[in-house]
């Protein structure tokens, strides 16, 4: 069984409803979701929030927060996640920010990549993993691997 059907599986049993708000995996985490038949009664919807503006409108992350610590931060992780709690039914969300190369920058490395996890009615978990410069695919396909891990462990409490 895939990480994604056991996530599915646990979350049906419990009666949790997931979204995921994704910028540098661009929708990858949704697709892992929702390739497992049944999805449909756990995955409530995903947010594809590649630019700014988009992380803005449609999850409604704080222009005060882009400017002062970047899009690639813990910061509007958490402000990602949460927003897709509060603009969808979902009772988990996963976000994920990062820079998955090629480039990047003295302060904000290819390969950084930062997490949210948002439960509802539970403080948000952020962390950051240096996944390197482990090129472009690797890092993308790292970073699905860790929010479905996420995801995992917010279902199983």
């Amino acid at each position: 069984m895939t990480l994604a059907a056991e996530i599915l599986n646990v979350a049906r049993a419990k009666g949790l409803r997931i979204a995921t708000a994704e910028s540098c995996t661009g929708g990858m985490v949704s697709a892992a979701l929702t390739d497992v038949a049944g999805s449909s009664a756990v995955f409530e919807r995903g947010f594809v929030t590649y630019t700014n503006d988009a992380k803005e409108q449609m999850l409604g992350v704080r222009r005060a927060t882009l400017d002062a610590h970047g899009a690639v931060s813990e910061q509007v992780a958490q402000e990602m996640a949460e927003g897709a709690l509060t603009h969808s039914d979902a009772d988990i969300a996963v976000a994920i920010t990062g820079i998955a190369g090629p480039g990047g920058s003295e302060f904000k490395p290819e390969g950084r990549v930062c997490f949210g996890l948002a439960i509802k009615n539970r403080p948000t978990h952020t962390e950051t993993v240096e996944f390197g410069a482990i090129g472009r695919g690797n890092v993308r396909a790292a970073s699905v691997e860790k929010a479905l891990n996420l995801l995992k462990m917010a279902a199983d409490t």
